[in-house]
């Protein structure tokens, strides 16, 4: 029998994920003590370091800003939570130079995925497709670092990372879809003041449920005065409907099977005929059929004759590489989960959910989804040893608390959703309606199981855009996964897509 699929919102494996959010808190939780939950380092002025760095032929001289900021409460000035960040500043900067605030998803997950896999000067040193080093791991040089298009700025929200609500009751304000993008917003109006940069373009990059958060934010910060030239939604979820594998709602059966389609290609599943397709091609076939007979045979599939069961069935598993049994004893509705099981079944392998192109060895071949994700296994160690020693040596900010990498901070969270299903999308349109000229830029992986690249594409479409301000929104493809940045080839073409995206957002 199946059962809704837990999908992590991006690197997330402690909590509930992506599509199947968490209960919200309840009134009646037990409070916590009183205690403050503190580190010296909070009280103390940024630690502020000098730095170069190589980005392809050009040396980059910089300053890093590396502390916390506070959170006060607006009625009574209290202190409620310190957000921690590190800022990266050019030096002796052109003039109108941009300035991006960068974050990642979870919700609990750190900031240090973007900052130390594309965007920083620094970044962990992966194999060149983004497999798993052998330890112990290392940092290089970013030759495709955005420090040589926009300074950066890396936030790690309230209960990620150091920071921390000042009292755990407190916490309960911050862990939720509202309060998340109240007091990023408000990191955000603290840090132009104090930086002095109100005047420059200024941009947003989120990744995963950083993508939900930066939707949100973008009409949060143009009711209080800030307007954004642009934002770059990295592994994109705005609408969790479209994630979500749950009873009634067969929605993302039909978004994700694209993303299944790549992933069978990847492995050498599908015909010759269409091994032989690039990928994009294959790719657009599954778009095909799943708008023009996938979703409409879902709408009626107790009612098809058998000559369409028959005809569906062998499209469907000849663009999946999954056998027509298989798919028929489903009834069509294939999860994600067994998906990943099933592709490479004989094989004794599953795939990945972050990164397909991953394979692990489960304990029972025969189960019916994957023991763990196999992508997820990569890349947690190399990040947290990497940050680890960087924010101590290179940044020296020294500190006992545990860095919350993915999870551990946060509690349950509060979707702040009437019909469970969170969705910020229409707070974007809002926000492209009120500013015309804010830019957006989607980054999507062909082997991205996450947030499905047909997903993304698909709330897009809903949206509703008057046809001048669709023409805001762009699309970037790359041959990788959830973090398309882990591959070096999709890193490179990731900088040339965001360099050229900044530059056309920033006005002349």
């Amino acid at each position: 029998m199946k059962t809704a699929l837990l999908l992590a919102l991006t690197l997330l494996v402690s909590m509930a994920a992506i599509g199947q959010p968490p209960a919200a808190a309840k009134p009646s939780d037990e409070k916590k003590s009183d205690a403050k939950v503190l580190d010296p380092q909070m009280d103390k002025p940024p630690i502020v370091t000098h730095h170069t760095s190589r980005a392809g032929n050009k040396t980059l001289t910089y300053t890093t800003t590396t502390g916390f900021m506070p959170i006060k409460n607006a009625q009574t000035g209290e202190t409620e939570a310190h957000i921690f960040y590190i800022a990266y500043t050019l030096d002796n900067p052109p003039a109108n130079r941009p300035l991006m605030f960068s974050f990642n998803g979870g919700p609990g997950s750190a900031s240090v995925w973007l900052h130390l896999g594309a965007l920083g000067p620094k970044r962990v040193k992966m194999l060149n497709d983004g497999m798993y080093p052998p330890p112990p791991f290392e940092m290089e040089d970013n030759a495709g670092t955005w420090l040589a298009d926009t300074d950066l700025v890396f936030i790690d929200p309230v209960g990620t990372g150091y920071s921390r609500p000042t009292k755990k009751e407190y916490g309960e304000k911050f862990f939720g879809l509202r309060g998340d993008i109240a007091s990023v917003g408000e990191f955000i109006r603290l840090y132009l003041g104090q930086s002095e940069r109100w005047m420059s373009p200024l941009f947003l990059v989120g990744e995963s449920y950083g993508t939900t958060r930066a939707s949100g934010l973008s009409n949060w910060l143009f009711d209080h005065g800030i307007a954004l030239n642009g934002i770059v939604l990295v592994s994109t979820v705005m609408n969790f409907q479209t994630l979500d594998f749950a009873s009634g709602n067969d929605l993302p059966l039909v978004l994700i099977l694209p993303s299944y389609a790549t992933t069978a290609w990847y492995h050498k599943r599908l015909s010759p005929a269409m091994q032989a397709k690039p990928v994009a091609q294959v790719a657009e076939e599954a778009r095909q059929f799943a708008s023009n007979e996938y979703m409409p045979a879902m709408m009626r599939i107790d009612r098809l004759t058998p000559s369409e069961r028959d005809a569906l069935a062998d499209k469907f598993a000849s663009l999946t590489g999954l056998t027509r049994d298989f798919v028929e004893r489903n009834n069509f509705r294939v999860e994600l989960g067994e998906f990943n099981k099933e592709l490479l079944r004989d094989q004794r392998r599953s795939t990945g959910r972050l990164d397909s192109r991953f394979t692990g060895i489960d304990t029972d071949a025969a189960s019916d989804n994957p023991d763990r994700d196999p992508s997820m296994s990569a890349i947690r160690p190399p990040y947290t040893a990497a940050f680890n020693s960087y924010v101590r040596g290179d940044l020296g900010f020294k500190s006992d608390m545990e860095y919350y990498i993915l999870g551990g901070g946060v509690g349950r969270w509060n979707f702040d959703s009437d019909n469970s299903y969170a969705d910020t999308s229409a707070s974007l349109r809002s926000a492209m309606q009120k500013n015309p000229y804010m830019k957006i830029m989607v980054a999507a992986g062909y082997y991205d199981m996450a947030t499905p690249f047909y997903a993304a594409e698909y709330t897009v479409s809903a949206m509703n855009l008057d046809p001048s301000l669709r023409k805001n929104i762009s699309f970037d493809y790359y041959e990788s996964g959830h973090m398309m940045y882990i591959d070096v080839p999709s890193l490179m073409k990731l900088h040339s897509d965001a360099s050229a995206f900044i530059n056309s957002a920033v006005r002349k």
